[in-house]
């Protein structure tokens, strides 16, 4: 025999569906991605892209750009634990953990392909990198708010252009993706999605 579900009162049926619903805002408004980092990240871009317009040769510019990476990595891991320690979210589970898991395979591509053919794509590189690193964002941005996956597009966008744009033009796109982007979408998404 089955028992017959108890019904509830209508004022705990609302109280239950607010619950629900104000949990479902709040998982739809957090997002793993750190805006202050983004920010952050897109600072030191800018620094770097400076510093590597001033280098001699090809090897040298790789260097400034291959620190940078090195650095954003750190500042992005440093802001991940920064904004799930503040939200009550363990950094490696949920959005973050997500985000990072689909963002990785197309960096570890570039990472290779930049060891691998570095003398025989230098040209390309900007655009090859902006390229890959916007792949992996929008990919990323599945798991997150609409204005990721926005600025993984704004990415591929930029490497894009870069790609089919004069080689000595490479440095600008990495100053305006690197650079500009990260410091306008952080901005927004620390405005509205919690730092």
């Amino acid at each position: 025999m089955t028992e017959e579900p108890k019904s509830q009162n209508p004022k705990e049926a609302l109280d239950d569906l607010r619950f629900i619903r104000a949990t479902m805002e709040r998982a739809s408004s957090f997002t793993g991605v750190p805006g202050k980092g983004l920010v952050v990240m897109g600072l030191t871009a800018i620094g770097a892209s400076i510093l590597a317009s001033k280098q001699p040769t090809s090897p040298k510019w790789l260097l400034v750009w291959l620190i940078e990476a090195f650095l954003a990595l750190a500042i992005a891991m440093a802001a991940i634990r920064q904004k799930a320690q503040k939200s009550n979210q363990p950094a490696i589970s949920g959005p973050a953990s997500r985000f990072i898991l689909s963002l990785a395979p197309p960096l570890f591509a570039g990472a290779l392909l930049t060891l691998l053919l570095y003398q025989d794509i230098f040209p390309y590189l900007p655009g090859l990198w902006l390229l890959l690193y916007g792949t992996g964002v929008v990919t990323g941005g599945a798991f997150s708010i609409r204005v990721v996956p926005m600025m993984g597009l704004c990415f591929m966008l930029v490497g894009a252009a870069a790609l089919f744009s004069p080689a000595n033009w490479g440095n600008t796109y990495m100053l305006i993706g690197f650079g500009g982007l990260h410091i306008v979408f952080g901005a927004i998404i620390a405005r509205r999605y919690g730092g």
